[in-house]
């Protein structure tokens, strides 16, 4: 069928003919030009299109050249051609003159004299065939088509229409018949009577416009109170304050009128509440005041909160959540965003700069099923996972399956799970199909406690102050020593022009910079750092690094690890609950892991660490890096295994 959203450049305006835009007639002597509307309204408009035709053509090849030159692709046994003269043109009625009885058995429009202007027409039909569109969601079903003829009403249709959407016990009064006109420009709704013909309906329609026609729809829409309602979601707030505390610092900070304004919902750990708000001025105004406000020299966030109908959602249906990083590696998550907006339902596409990833899981929290697609680098994923782990108890459902689009630099997490290096500008609805099959598998996730016990040597070599103890979560790997300083290093140098770090092969450049300026470092980490692995104390051989993998893939893809069999370790899993040990002894060994040639020295195997730094020591968990002061480091399994979605092996090249 003819787009939606039918282009309508190629319209001739009749009030321009005397100007430089001077129409192009045909040349060729053997062919005529005709100026073809498509209905009353073209004519009053005084809008045409050209089509050229020979002199000598028959009206079937002439009608076909007309609805071709409208873009309109139904059959033109359905169509007609009718003339009219200048001084007809000028009047709002247009006379049928094919009816005439010397005109009604000629097989060839040509003529004596040849009208310069024709109307396309709809032939009159006593019954044809309607579609009609649930306004509400119906899985597998996006119209139902019922035959209409002369005594069909609005009312007859929507009686008919009720049992093949299931909805045959619902009273007919609560229903409506709604025509929406899909223009280039807008769209027109328009209720219509009861009692209206459809069929005269239709005609009119036609009469009107035949493209018109092709770009109006009819939806059966349910009556509904209309409630104003809108939720807005306010981030950056202080947290763990009581409801009450809250609302105090919006009347302050907002001026919020509390007769139309309520706090619906509290995340005290996150520092956010979700206000619903009964007037749209006050909702306006509010959102556009968050968004130049700051507490605690913090400035807030505002994301308006879309209404989701949980209960219409049909069993079997699991939707996705999608959340797109656009500062990502590589800068491509806007177009993502823009791609995934046109693809799905733009209000399941969240960006994560605006409030992070806690206004989607609020979205989806009374949503029975779904499904997670992370779009941005392993720290993205990593974020993610971690608001998850906060909210989860809030959500019906409580563990979605976590599917990935790699952004970053690394994307080690993405690789296992066959998502792929790293972006490189596949189809967005590929992707989506990806997701659709892939595989469910469980990956274990960590908790690293981090307690400074004593002060830093002050702020010198870029040292700050301890902080008090912090719990930070980890997927892939937590490295400690020449592993966690190339981290920093290259983080620092990112921080300082952010704009050169826009492609992936540039920022693994800055990589090897980095790490060439470390290559006389000594091997004495193990003299800094003491190592208890299941409560028993494990000698560390010489070494520069200490990595603890979750994963089998880190630093951009090397197998660290190694994949030779040794009788002292199992074989590493993503869900055993074990975390592996490994040794770097410098920069160049790194490089032999990356380039295949090495693997690290195994250490050790197990499930709950603790380490014991002797003095600052570079840390990194999952490409986040930081100086350490001296203290102790207790890693160990966090919660429930999250649940991840594996690119499935048989549709990977598709």
């Amino acid at each position: 069928n003819v787009p939606a959203f039918t282009d309508e450049d190629d319209d001739v305006d009749g009030s321009t003919q005397g100007s430089t835009k001077d129409i192009q007639i045909s040349t060729d002597s053997s062919k005529q030009t005709l100026k073809i509307f498509d209905g009353n309204d073209a004519v009053k408009r005084n809008q045409f299109r050209l089509i050229s035709v020979p002199r000598i053509a028959k009206n079937e090849e002439v009608v076909e050249a007309a609805l071709r030159a409208y873009y309109i692709n139904d059959d033109q046994q359905e169509y007609e051609l009718q003339t009219f003269t200048q001084q007809v043109l000028l009047s709002d009625d247009v006379i049928n003159r094919n009816d005439a009885a010397e005109d009604s058995n000629l097989g060839s429009v040509f003529r004596e004299a040849v009208p310069e202007a024709w109307i396309i027409r709809a032939k009159p039909k006593d019954e044809e065939v309607i579609r009609i569109y649930p306004a509400w969601l119906k899985v597998g079903m996006a119209y139902v088509s019922l035959r209409v003829n002369k005594d069909s009403t609005v009312q007859t249709v929507i009686k008919e229409v009720l049992p093949l959407l299931g909805r045959q016990t619902e009273c007919l009064q609560n229903f409506k018949l709604v025509e929406v006109l899909m223009g280039s420009k807008q769209v027109q709704r328009m209720v219509l009577d009861n009692q209206e013909l459809i069929l005269n309906r239709l005609k009119d329609i036609r009469k009107t416009s035949i493209r018109q026609m092709n770009q109006t729809r009819f939806y059966i829409v349910e009556n509904s109170k209309s409630i104003v309602q809108v939720n807005i979601f306010v981030g950056g707030l202080p947290p763990q304050l009581s409801p009450e505390e809250y609302t105090n610092i919006l009347k302050e900070e907002l001026a919020i009128k509390t007769n139309v304004v309520s706090v619906s919902h509290v995340y005290q750990a996150q520092g956010a509440v979700v206000l619903q708000i009964s007037c749209f001025s006050e909702a306006e105004r509010i959102y556009m005041l968050v968004k130049d406000t700051v507490v605690n020299d913090k400035p807030l966030n505002a994301v308006v909160i879309p209404a989701v109908m949980a209960s219409k959602i049909p069993r079997n249906c699991c939707p996705l959540l999608v959340f797109v990083n656009p500062k990502s590696g590589g800068l491509k998550g806007r177009d993502l965003l823009y791609s995934f907006r046109k693809l799905l339902n733009p209000h399941q596409v969240f960006e994560l700069t605006n409030g992070g990833p806690l206004p989607g899981f609020h979205t989806f929290s009374k949503v029975p099923s779904f499904r997670v697609l992370v779009c941005g680098g392993d720290g993205t994923v990593g974020w993610v996972l971690g608001a998850l782990e906060e909210i989860r108890h809030k959500l019906v459902c409580s563990e979605p399956s976590v599917a990935i689009l790699p952004l970053g630099t690394g994307n080690d997490l993405g690789r296992v799970l066959r998502w792929g290096a790293g972006y490189s500008g596949e189809d967005p609805y590929s992707i989506l199909v990806s997701v659709d099959e892939a595989d469910d598998v469980l990956m274990d996730r960590w908790t690293i406690l981090l307690d400074a016990e004593e002060p830093a040597e002050g702020a010198e070599n870029g040292v700050a102050e301890p902080e008090p103890p912090k719990i930070v979560q980890m997927n892939n790997y937590c490295g400690l020593g020449i592993d966690a300083e190339l981290s920093l290093d290259f983080h620092h140098a990112r921080e300082e022009e952010p704009g050169k770090f826009n492609s992936r092969f540039h920022n693994k450049g800055v990589y090897v910079k980095v790490g060439l300026q470390k290559i006389s470092h000594t091997r004495n980490l193990h003299k800094d750092i003491k190592l208890q692995v299941d409560q028993h104390e494990v000698e560390l051989p010489s070494i520069e690094g200490l990595i603890f993998i979750n994963i089998p893939s880190w630093g951009s893809g090397a197998d660290l690890w190694g994949s030779e069999s040794d009788n002292r370790f199992e074989k590493p899993r993503i869900d055993d609950g074990l975390l592996e040990v490994v040794g770097v002894t410098g920069v160049v060994h790194m490089g032999q892991v990356q380039g295949g040639f090495r693997s690290g020295i195994r250490i050790a195997q197990g499930s709950y660490f603790r380490v014991t730094l002797l003095k600052p020591i570079p840390v990194q968990v999952d490409g986040e890096p930081w100086i350490q002061a001296p203290g102790q480091i207790i890693i160990s399994a966090a919660g429930p295994k999250v649940h991840m979605l594996k690119k499935s092996k048989q549709k990977q090249k598709k």
